[in-house]
C-alpha cells in the first residue's frame, strides 16, 4: 500500500519490495526481472511507458528482430502491463528520494509516500535547449525543435542545420535513407566521438565549432555565425534549425548523489538506491545498455534483500 501518514523517523511497514522509478526501457526491465524473482513492484512514470521509444523511427542496435522505436515499446509495453506483481503508477512522479539505514522512501507528487527496502531509479534523461549549452547564442525565448520531430518532408530537398552531434542524427538519416536533405552539423569539441557514425554520409557536412550564434530570420530560414575550432569565422544558412544538442539528467530531489555532469553514477549512490539506464552517464545510452542495467539493478536488490549483513 501507499503510506500518506506524516513522516516520521521510520516506516512502520514496508510497502513493496521494489519501487521502479522512471518507466523507459531502464525500469521496465527492471520491474519485469523483479517480478521474475517474485519481488512486488511498484513502477512509477509521470508520463507513457517507454515515450521516448515512440520517437525512434528506426534501430539498429537491439536484439529481437525489431527494427523502430515503437515496435519495441509496444512489446515492452505489452509484456509489463501483464506483469505480475508489477503494479503501475503511471501519471504520477516521484519528487524526492530519501534512504535510511533500513529502507527507502519515494514521496510522490500526490504527497503519497511509498517505503521499501530498495529502489531502482531510471528516470532518464530530458532534451536540452540551446539555451542550456555555453557555446551557442540565440535570440532570447527561442526554441527549436529536435531532429526527431522532422520527418521527411521536412528534409526533402532541403539544408537542415542541425546544432549538436548528439546520436538522434544517425537515427534521422537511417529511417530516411532515400531522403534528398543536406544536414549542416555544428557541433562542439565534446560531440566529436557521437559524430563519427555519420561522418561517411554524403549528405553530412559537419561544422566543428566553439561559437555559434544563430541570427533571426524569416519564414523558417537560419543564418548562423560561426567560430569554428581552429578560429576561423564563417557564415552558415540553412532552410531551417534543428537541436540534436543531447540530453540533461533528470532524477528526483533527495539523496541521490549527482557528478558535475549531473548524471548519477551508480558507484557513489546510498547502497539502498540503485541507478540504472540512461541516468548513470552520457556514453552509455543505449536501449541494450538500459535494458540490461535495469535486469541487472533489480537483480542486485534482490540479492541484497537476502543478505544477512547491512548494506554498507
Amino acid at each position: 500500500m501507499v503510506d500518506t501518514s506524516p513522516r516520521t523517523g521510520s516506516p512502520a511497514s514496508q510497502d513493496t519490495d521494489l519501487p521502479v522509478i522512471g518507466g523507459g526501457p531502464a525500469g521496465c526491465a527492471a520491474a519485469r526481472m523483479a517480478a521474475g524473482v517474485g519481488m512486488r513492484s511498484v513502477l512509477i512514470e509521470p508520463d507513457a511507458l517507454c515515450r521516448n521509444l515512440y520517437r525512434i523511427p528506426a534501430l539498429n542496435n537491439v536484439l529481437g528482430g525489431h527494427t523502430s522505436g515503437p515496435a519495441l515499446a509496444d512489446a515492452i509495453t505489452a509484456e509489463l502491463r501483464s506483469t505480475e506483481p508489477c503494479r503501475l503508477e503511471l501519471g504520477r512522479q516521484v519528487v524526492e528520494l530519501r534512504a535510511d539505514h533500513d529502507h527507502v522512501t519515494a514521496t510522490l507528487d500526490t504527497g503519497a509516500r511509498l517505503t521499501a527496502p530498495y529502489a531502482v531509479v531510471a528516470t532518464g534523461v530530458g532534451p536540452l535547449q540551446p539555451c542550456d549549452v555555453p557555446w551557442i547564442t540565440v535570440p532570447s525565448g527561442l526554441t527549436l525543435p529536435p531532429l526527431w520531430q522532422a520527418d521527411a518532408d521536412d528534409g526533402e530537398g532541403r539544408t537542415l542545420l542541425v546544432l549538436g552531434g548528439d546520436r538522434p542524427i544517425g537515427t534521422f538519416l537511417r529511417a530516411h535513407p532515400d531522403t534528398d536533405t543536406r544536414l549542416l552539423v555544428a557541433y562542439p569539441e565534446a560531440d566529436a566521438y557521437k559524430v563519427e557514425e555519420i561522418r561517411d554520409d554524403p549528405r553530412v557536412t559537419l561544422l566543428p565549432v566553439a561559437r555559434l550564434t544563430l541570427r533571426p530570420s524569416e519564414e523558417g530560414a537560419a543564418t548562423a555565425d560561426v567560430v569554428g575550432q581552429d578560429g576561423a569565422r564563417r557564415v552558415v544558412t540553412a532552410d531551417a534549425t534543428y537541436v540534436s544538442i543531447g540530453n540533461a539528467p533528470t532524477a528526483p530531489s533527495g539523496d541521490l548523489v549527482r557528478s558535475a555532469d549531473g548524471y548519477c553514477p551508480p558507484a557513489g549512490q546510498h547502497p539502498r538506491i540503485i541507478v540504472a539506464g540512461d541516468l548513470r552517464s552520457a556514453r552509455f545510452q543505449r536501449i541494450m545498455t538500459a535494458l540490461g542495467s535495469g535486469s541487472e539493478a533489480a537483480l542486485r536488490a534482490y540479492y541484497a534483500a537476502r543478505d544477512p549483513s547491512p548494506p554498507s
